[in-house]
């Protein structure tokens, strides 16, 4: 019995030293890039840890086929077993292989790791080969050829180097059938927290060579073929010839004469944005919903500048984050922060703030790795960034995370230690299932709505401490606070999930930076989140030609 345990562990261990070794491997190779970065040498290696969870949830996915191999071995006295895992072996350590090593010579180019987008050069190698020069692909055919023999070598040698002797013993094999599937799913999903594991959980420096280093390879190679494959070979979207598209693009973002209004008393005010988790417009009595379920909101809102026709780009929390700090929107099937690739040539309000000296921020009481959002946000520029891990661990915890007065507090706590300009977001969990906020029931209506609106409720006496504590720093007379949701979310009044109904969402501009003239003023303009960035700059006096996808409203 033990023996079969070891076999899986070491194999385990392996793969984890394999890993490591390829990630060590990249940034020898591109030290020097690493080292125009200027990170400190404990920042490179923090790589190392932070890489941990997604080796071994890799490391898993491969051992699923050696883990039946091993059970059938421990059942029938047959060396085919073996040799079978030694071969399924070699197959990985040569894929996983190239895969690296054809990152050593696309790196310097595309800047991101290997994707599915290499199985279109496949059918033109040639353009492969040429693109390179004769010494690097020298370089490259060798480093693949030595990490493929020393990799195996050792495997053979140390991890499996002879047939394993087994007595036939049912009671181990069925131990070994119940424990070792359990601990594989275990690793696979990254432990026992809510959410499964996703490449952004190797996310940690504002440097995205590192964050890129920290990421398993193999992983984000198959994640990527995964979620792209079945659009290899045509754009499911394209409707138009590119020309005809670009005309009519052309024709939707002209911009006549600019009528820019003003609404701001400086130019360069603290920016704090609120996103509020799945906030539907039908929370708030003046944007239709009922009355009596926000009315802190509603006060706000009287002294501010509320936007009426706003509509959630998309309906998941990474298709608003591309929306509002890149001015992208939401597409269907998958999301773009799924794609790596495509996030570092999008633009980024966050790196457009921090060009003008504000300090970057972001801060949400659960787990950032979902739907690759902490990727995103660390190519998009946030420099401080903090979840659930970085929070008190005297902090007040619900299932998902911290509850938002919580956090509140502790965003404002932060601020203080902040320079100025400071840009920076706090993303809300409550009113996310499954409402388990400290506050006991307030109203009794909305049917199977009435936890969500109750959250809401929570969230919005939230809101209401929120301002009265920053009211009292020195920072808030100038700083432009946005309260906008990230999505909206089924209400009591159950819209179709096609409707416009379904989709409406508040945002409002808030604070004393805001023109007396302008407080308690609506704006009816049909928009999306991803109109934020051009009309947060165009408040700024900052220049938004990169921001094709954005309007000013």
């Amino acid at each position: 019995m033990i023996k079969i345990f070891a076999s899986v562990l070491r194999q385990f261990l392996f793969w984890m030293f394999f890993f490591a070794l390829n990630r060590a491997l990249f940034l020898i190779y591109y030290s020097q890039l690493v080292s125009l970065e200027k990170p400190g040498f404990s920042e490179v290696m923090a790589g190392f840890w932070n890489a941990l969870r997604l080796d071994m949830a890799t490391a898993c996915y491969i051992l699923i086929l050696p883990f039946f191999l091993l059970l059938l071995r421990s059942l029938i006295n047959a060396r085919i077993f073996d040799i079978a895992n030694k071969v399924y072996t070699f197959i990985i350590i040569v894929a996983y292989t190239l895969i690296t090593t054809t990152e050593l010579g696309i790196y310097a180019e595309w800047k991101t790791k290997l994707h599915y987008k290499a199985f279109h050069y496949l059918s033109n190698p040639d353009e492969v080969y040429n693109s390179a020069s004769t010494g690097q692909f020298i370089w490259l055919v060798l480093i693949f050829l030595i990490m493929t023999a020393l990799s195996f070598y050792a495997y053979h040698r140390l991890v499996y180097r002879r047939p394993l002797l087994m007595k036939r013993n049912y009671f181990a094999s069925l131990a070994f059938l119940i424990i070792t599937p359990a601990l594989l799913f275990l690793g696979i999903r990254g432990g026992l927290q809510e959410i499964p594991i996703t490449q952004s959980q190797a996310f940690y420096s504002k440097h995205n060579i590192l964050n890129l280093a920290a990421v398993n390879s193999g992983y984000s190679f198959s994640f990527s073929w995964m979620e792209n494959h079945r659009f290899m070979k045509e754009n499911p979207y394209q409707f138009f010839d590119d020309d005809e598209a670009i005309s009519i693009l052309e024709e939707i973002n002209a911009v006549e004469k600019d009528t820019t209004i003003q609404l701001l008393k400086i130019s360069r005010p603290n920016i704090v944005i609120l996103l509020l988790e799945s906030w539907s417009a039908d929370l708030i009595h003046s944007l239709g919903g009922e009355e009596g379920i926000t009315p802190e909101f509603e006060k706000l809102a009287n002294d501010g500048v509320l936007f009426t026709r706003l509509y959630a780009s998309g309906n998941r929390s990474e298709q608003a984050m591309s929306s509002i700090f890149g001015g992208f929107p939401a597409t269907p099937v998958a999301a773009i922060t799924h794609n790596l690739e495509k996030v570092v040539e999008l633009p980024s309000l966050t790196e457009r703030l921090k060009e003008e000296g504000y300090l970057t921020s972001f801060y949400f009481g659960g787990h950032l790795m979902y739907g690759g959002i902490k990727s995103y946000l660390r190519i998009a520029g946030f420099e401080e960034m903090t979840e659930i891990y970085d929070l008190p661990a005297s902090m007040p915890m619900g299932k998902l995370g911290a509850h938002d007065e919580y956090l509140f507090d502790y965003q404002i706590e932060e601020l203080d230690q902040y320079p100025q300009p400071f840009f920076s977001v706090i993303f809300t969990l409550s009113t996310h299932s499954p409402y388990d906020q400290p506050m006991d029931k307030v109203l009794d209506w909305g049917g199977s709505e009435n936890e969500y609106i109750n959250s809401a409720y929570y969230t919005d006496r939230c809101l209401a401490a929120y301002f009265e504590k920053a009211s009292q720093k020195d920072w808030y007379d100038s700083t432009l606070f946005i309260i906008v949701a990230d999505h909206s979310h089924n209400s009591y009044r159950h819209w179709p999930v096609t409707s416009p109904q379904y989709r409406h969402i508040p945002m409002l501009f808030f604070g004393n930076v805001i023109k007396d003239e302008y407080r308690g003023t609506k704006i009816d303009r049909l928009s999306s989140q991803a109109d934020i960035p051009v009309t947060l700059l165009k408040q700024l006096y900052l220049p938004t030609d990169e921001f094709r996808w954005s309007h000013d409203l």
